[in-house]
């Protein structure tokens, strides 16, 4: 465990909200190999990066994560549904960069913002790329909006009980064979939330016993917009979603 996780592992949050206890609990305890099989190798020398995984409460008080839709013009991945995140810059932590990334995307105040954990910091091979997901809890919840456009085309807050809703989850079928989990997302559920981000909801989910049965029969491809971008050998490993899925 990195020393940043160890410290955050170590502190009282009791005085969070209840229904965010399993997850503090979870972001101590998870391995990397309960999120994916991919974690830096010795000798690797990666790009690191971290990602906000940020849980709040609507305005009705039910629990939800923040995610964002990457602009759909983007050269990478357009379209695909994320955490705010990107690289780490020379002496920053993951928790300065997640936070920092989160402020330059949609506008999200730091000080609006208690850290409560960090999970394992995951490998993404072909781009030899190492993220650290920093979890986060919206204890003075402000306003966000689009503040880079360039990358960002939306922002979702997704209510937790429909994600974990079976009707709203499915497996995702990539082209080159990869199969891993999917959720639909947004105000109409048209949007696909799959691979990297996906994989690490519906790990952590089941780590601390929050998933219910769904029909793992079900199966999307994914649409052509979400295949852009992608070199080759690359998309069926970039999720990074460990590959027991496809045997479950």
């Amino acid at each position: 465990m990195s020393d940043d996780r160890q410290a955050l592992a170590e502190r009282d949050f009791g005085d969070l909200p209840a229904w965010l206890q399993p997850v503090i609990e979870g972001a101590r305890t998870i391995t990397a190999d309960e999120l994916t099989r991919f974690v830096p190798p010795p000798g690797s020398e990666p790009r690191r990066g971290a990602v906000l995984m940020l849980f709040a409460e609507s305005e009705t008080g039910e629990p939800e994560v923040l995610l964002t839709e990457r602009a759909h013009h983007m050269r990478t991945q357009p379209g695909q549904v994320s955490f705010p995140g990107g690289g780490i810059d020379p002496g920053e932590t993951p928790v300065e960069a997640a936070l920092r990334e989160a402020w330059e995307e949609i506008g999200l105040r730091s000080d609006e913002i208690e850290v409560f954990g960090q999970l394992p910091e995951l490998w993404l091979p072909p781009a030899n790329y190492a993220v650290t997901p920093v979890l986060g809890y919206w204890r003075d919840r402000g306003m966000v909006h689009v503040a880079s456009p360039d990358e960002v085309h939306e922002i979702h807050h997704e209510r937790i009980s429909e994600l974990l809703d079976p009707q709203h989850r499915f497996n995702v079928r990539h082209p080159s064979g990869w199969v891993g989990p999917g959720f639909s997302i947004g105000s109409d559920k048209g949007v696909i939330l799959w691979g990297f981000t996906a994989g690490i909801i519906a790990r952590l989910f089941d780590h601390i016993g929050w998933t219910t049965a769904w029909d793992k029969s079900k199966v999307r491809d994914l649409p052509p917009i979400m295949l852009q971008g992608n070199a080759p050998g690359q998309a069926d490993l970039a999720p990074n979603t460990n590959f027991r899925e496809q045997s479950q």
